[in-house]
């Protein structure tokens, strides 16, 4: 069996920058056949039906918000966007666990990636990924961009990540709020990730760190997924779980940018990654057959999925471990990806909302002072079964669609947003994939040919051609007609057959997004917070 050489693509910038050294072996930028090799070797994991690599993450099979710090260096105390998602933690608890960091890493092996985040080169970020484990080495290589062959060696890190699952904090001495500990420096440039081998920890901690540095050089950063039109027409889809974002972009006639992280540059769209991570619970090989197929291929990364110890077939429709299963791999493994993972400016903006309240149209037109009070707002519902307890819809939001990694107070992107709209004269779009004709339990959603010929009307300029009517409330314009769309169901209100019901639905939406709009209210300007609801014409 030929043995692994480990410093075949070794970095002149070594570990020794960060004090890191190991009595082990330093493994440098590994193929993904290597990484399988080492990963079996180690009993991480297993080779399943199709030749994915098949891997547990333990006791936490998702994020950890509640661990998750910025370390108070003098640099960000006056510019992060602090409150009870973004905590600090003290540089001497950070130090104090870096140096336990340290220690524990003198006696294991070592993987090292070194990659880009960002595939425009005016804008991307080199990084280096330091992982405890082989396979969460290749997801680092799957998710992020990989260097060309003639700079693997070459590059420096702008920032790293320490991914150490092993090694546990101690809250009495490290202030952390339990013995997982997700802690980004700015300062000293270092992600550290210690108690959890959830692998999107390293994903999102990186897309946390963009989100702070890149806004603050004009450079929008966005939580969406994007695609291309055959005549170069961007898109941008924005949405939380449930709304059709990944079904929608994943047009087979517009090519896929990318599925999650973005940013806007001068340039136009770029991706952050170049890998998708996709939930795969109860994943369709009919209704989603790319994703699907990735699901069955060398390459890619199973987390918590089960399958058959005999036969190692998987089931996609077990929840037995977490309903939380995910799939990483490369974005190559979709046939209509674009391979530069770029895009010219986008022409149409969409955000996808799932209105279980039933009172918001399948589709409408914002203004500029709109779309920035949507985005901020990021509304979607929770329905019943989605969480435990949740019995009866309930309105939920996520700043800028990506809360948990809004660094920033979220004006600043919101201001980005309508920079770039005025800029690059873009449309935007808000989307109700949810319920039409009632609330939860009386009306029904929405049909998926029905959506897409609205959003296929809005992203060709059909819809500029046809006649809109402004609602009272929210202030966006709703279109009276859409070729293929029964007209009755454009105007929310004409599809409730007990129209009292449908206005006490309504006021108790708008009033839900006055109520999470007060904790923006300090730092908004007046043309945002002119935007919001006008829920007295309700009273009228």
């Amino acid at each position: 069996m030929k043995k692994i050489n480990p410093t075949a693509y070794q970095s002149e910038y070594g570990l020794d920058k960060l004090g890191i050294k190991t009595n082990k072996t330093v493994y440098w930028n590994l193929t993904v056949e290597e990484l399988y090799e080492k990963a079996l070797e180690k009993g991480e994991g297993n080779i399943t039906d199709g030749g994915a690599l098949t891997v547990t993450t333990g006791k936490l099979t998702g994020r950890a918000p509640n661990d998750r710090f910025f370390v108070e260096t003098e640099d960000v105390k006056n510019t992060l966007w602090w409150h009870k998602g973004n905590k600090g933690i003290s540089e001497e608890h950070f130090n104090s666990l870096f140096d336990k960091a340290l220690k524990y890493m003198e006696g294991i092996d070592l993987f090292v990636r070194d990659a880009y985040v960002g595939s425009a080169e005016a804008s991307r970020m080199p990084i280096r990924v330091i992982n405890e484990y082989a396979w969460h080495n290749i997801f680092a290589k799957n998710m992020f961009i990989e260097p060309k062959a003639e700079e693997r060696t070459k590059i420096v890190p702008q920032f790293t990540v320490v991914f150490l699952p092993g090694l546990k904090a101690d809250p009495a001495t490290d202030g952390t709020a339990s013995e997982t500990a997700i802690l980004i420096n700015f300062k000293k440039r270092v992600v550290l990730i210690a108690g959890s081998a959830y692998a999107g920890e390293s994903k999102k901690s990186v897309f946390t760190v963009m989100n702070y540095m890149l806004p603050l050089k004009n450079i929008m950063t966005m939580h969406c997924s994007a695609n291309v039109g055959p005549n170069g027409d961007s898109a941008l889809f924005f949405g939380l779980s449930g709304t059709g974002k990944t079904t929608l972009s994943a047009d087979p006639k517009r090519g896929l940018i990318g599925d999650d992280e973005h940013g806007w540059d001068n340039d136009g769209v770029f991706n952050f990654e170049g890998g998708c991570y996709a939930k795969v619970i109860k994943l369709s090989k009919e209704a989603e057959p790319q994703i699907f197929s990735t699901t069955h291929r060398f390459g890619t990364i199973l987390e918590n999925v089960v399958f058959d110890d005999n036969t190692r077939k998987l089931d996609l429709d077990s929840a037995e471990i977490t309903e939380n299963t995910r799939a990483s791999y490369p974005l190559t493994f979709i046939d209509n990806a674009v391979p530069s993972e770029r895009g010219p400016h986008p022409k149409n903006i969409i955000f996808l909302t799932y209105d279980a309240f039933g009172v918001l149209p399948p589709i409408s037109r914002l203004s500029k002072e709109q779309a920035m009070y949507q985005f901020m707002s990021g509304y979607t519902a929770k329905v019943a079964g989605t969480e435990k307890g949740v019995k009866e819809p309930q309105p939920t939001f996520s700043t800028c669609f990506g809360g948990p990694f809004m660094a920033l107070h979220p004006s600043k992107y919101a201001e980005l947003l309508k920079e770039k709209m005025e800029k690059h004269n873009a449309k935007c779009w808000l989307v109700n994939t949810g319920l039409v004709g009632g609330p939860y339990g009386v009306g029904s959603r929405i049909s998926i040919k029905h959506t897409r010929a609205l959003l296929n009307a809005a992203l060709d300029g059909k819809l500029n051609d046809v006649k809109f009517v402004k609602d009272d409330v929210f202030g966006f314009e709703i279109p009276t007609e859409c070729e293929g769309v029964p007209s009755e169901i454009l105007q929310p209100s004409a599809a409730w057959s007990d129209k009292n019901e449908y206005y006490k639905k309504y006021r108790e939406l708008a009033a839900a997004f006055v109520k999470n709009f007060e904790k923006f209210k300090e730092g908004c300007s007046e043309e945002i917070l002119n935007a919001a609801p006008k829920v007295e014409e309700l009273v009228k």
